[in-house]
């Protein structure tokens, strides 16, 4: 069963509380899948870890490219990780039919549409049912709180 964590964010947008979460991913020694909800929106989170000032640097790559394989952090709109990841990112309210291929995984989602808030609920209680060890955070002005 994989451990899933619930990200619920309040005070920014993805690409602006991802790069942290990433760079806890690597300092730990692991790999991270990031799935977006299209190609537009993974091209977007490119151009946003190539520019983040925190961490300075997040080596990644996209899927389709050559050498997907070898990146550290992968971006994607499916689940597949030709990368080896254990770590996987869901934004944009992706799912994934394969999370116990990952031993820990991120849901994002954004606390000011009640769309997304609905859809992360409802994925909350898959993922209970299912028996995965879940958890919830909500972003605060002093950063990530736990709440359950």
């Amino acid at each position: 069963m994989a451990e899933i964590g619930f990200y619920h964010l309040t005070r920014t947008g993805p690409d602006q509380a991802i790069p942290a979460l990433l760079g806890r991913t690597l300092a730990a020694g692991e790999r991270a899948l990031v799935v977006c909800g299209d190609e537009a929106r993974m091209g977007l989170l490119d151009a946003a870890l190539r520019l983040c000032p925190d961490p300075d640097w997040l080596p990644h790559g996209i899927a389709t490219a050559e050498l997907a394989d070898m990146q550290p952090i992968l971006l994607a709109t499916d689940d597949a990780a030709p990368n080896g990841a254990r770590f996987l990112f869901l934004l944009d309210g992706a799912a994934s039919a394969r999370l116990d291929a990952f031993s820990r995984v991120f849901d994002l989602f954004d606390g000011s549409d009640e769309a997304a808030v609905i859809s992360a609920r409802a994925r909350w209680s898959a993922a209970k049912a299912a028996g995965h060890a879940l958890t919830y955070w909500q972003q605060t002005a002093r950063g990530w709180e736990k709440k359950a």
